[in-house]
Parts: C-alpha cells; sequence; structure tokens
C-alpha cells in the first residue's frame, strides 16, 4: 500500500489528516517534529509517495525538513503553513515544495491536491522525460537542465515550468494554465507565483548563452517558449 507522511506537532491534525488518507487508500506514516519527519523519511523513504509538511514544528522546521529531503529525493511536499504571508510561500516552493495550504484548512481540499499531484506526476512519468533543443538539455527523471552543457542549478518549480513550456514551444500559456499544469490543482495558487518563478528562471538563464531560444511574455496572456530558428 502507498504511503503518506504527514508531520505535524498538533496530533488532532495529524489523526483528521490520517482518517482522510485512510479512507483515500494510504498507508499512513505520523511524525510530531523535524527530526522524527526525517527519521521516518529515510526509513521509509522507498515506500513513500507523497509528505505533508508542516512548517512550524520543534527540533526542525518544515523548511529545514524540507531542504534536507530535497538533497536525496523529489518525492512530492506539500507545506502546511498557520500563515498566509507570501514570503512563507515563496520559500516553501523555492525551497523544492510541490505545494502549499494554509491552516485552517479543509481535509478535503488537502486530500484532492494530494490526488492532483499525483496524478500529474503519473502522466509525466508515463511521458518521455528528458528532451533537448539546441542547446538546451532537460531531464525531468533527474531533474537536470543543461545550457552549452552546463548545468544550471534551478529548483523543481523552475524546472518544470520549463519543460512544460519549452516541451510546448511556441504554445502560449497563460498564469492559470501553468498554475493548473505545473502546481497540479486548478487555480487554488495566485497566479503572482508563475510570474516571481518566471522571473527567477529567466534570471538563471540569463547567465549562460542562449541566442537561439528564449521564453517570452506575450502581454495581456502569459508566456511562451520560442525557439528563434523556427522563425527564419
Amino acid at each position: 500500500m502507498a504511503k503518506i507522511l504527514i508531520a505535524d506537532d498538533n496530533e488532532q491534525i495529524t489523526s483528521i489528516l490520517s482518517n482522510y488518507a485512510q479512507k483515500a487508500g494510504f498507508e499512513t506514516i505520523i511524525a510530531l517534529d523535524g527530526e522524527d519527519t526525517l527519521a521516518k523519511f529515510h526509513k521509509y523513504a522507498a515506500e513513500i509517495q507523497i509528505i505533508l509538511l508542516d512548517v512550524m514544528m520543534p527540533k526542525k522546521d518544515g523548511f529545514e525538513v524540507c531542504r534536507e529531503i530535497r538533497r536525496t529525493s523529489m518525492v512530492p511536499i506539500i507545506m502546511i503553513t498557520a500563515r498566509g504571508e507570501d514570503f512563507e510561500k515563496i520559500m516553501g516552493l523555492d525551497i523544492g515544495a510541490d505545494d502549499y495550504i494554509v491552516k485552517p484548512f479543509s481535509s478535503g481540499e488537502v486530500m484532492a491536491r494530494v490526488r492532483a499531484i499525483l496524478r500529474r506526476l503519473k502522466i509525466e512519468q508515463q511521458a518521455k522525460n528528458s528532451f533537448v533543443i539546441d542547446n538546451l538539455s532537460v531531464d525531468l527523471d533527474e531533474y537536470t537542465v543543461l545550457v552549452n552543457d552546463e548545468k544550471i542549478n534551478l529548483t523543481k518549480k523552475e524546472v518544470e515550468l520549463l519543460w512544460t513550456l519549452a516541451k510546448n514551444k511556441n504554445k502560449v500559456f497563460t498564469r492559470e494554465n501553468l498554475l493548473d499544469s505545473i502546481w497540479g490543482y486548478d487555480y487554488y495558487g495566485d497566479s503572482r507565483t508563475v510570474d516571481s518563478h518566471i522571473k527567477r528562471l529567466r534570471a538563471k538563464l540569463e547567465a549562460v548563452s542562449h541566442e537561439n531560444w528564449d521564453i517570452k511574455t506575450i502581454w495581456g496572456v502569459g508566456y511562451r517558449f520560442e525557439e528563434m530558428a523556427d522563425e527564419e
């Protein structure tokens, strides 16, 4: 049975989420602090399909835990925060979380997001997970991006943004399209999340030469990946 790791120091919350997860067919693993979370993750890493990770936990907070997990694993992580400040959401996504949800929340919504992320991953795994365009190489199995054979250090979401745009070159994506495709749920997020990730992705790509392709802004609509050689 697929396992879900639920990490929160509030036992009432872990109990409620565990009940919902078990009804959805998951076997649950509960952790009540950051160190316990990492210990149980390393013990069951091969079996855990997704992690629900509270930000404010004793011993190690959720951000520390997420960073450590991302050193060795791309398992999906949904961050749970008691506050809704943008900087916390952005930090969580930047260090590799797949999604975030703010307390108080509906347990049904949490499980809907879990299902959406796992559906998206299943579709991705069924597709070819690497491609090359000009001097750009993207491998979604390893989450690596090379330009001129030089590795570009991108976050998980930045790799997925580049993958989605470049695999569908010249197609215009609205911000809502990208939220749905990459964050895996239907417009629960803020479109500014897409803009901030595109801005950081472009800044990293500008450090290397890529004269034959670029990510273009389509004003009033969204973004698209253009390969200039196609226009000659």
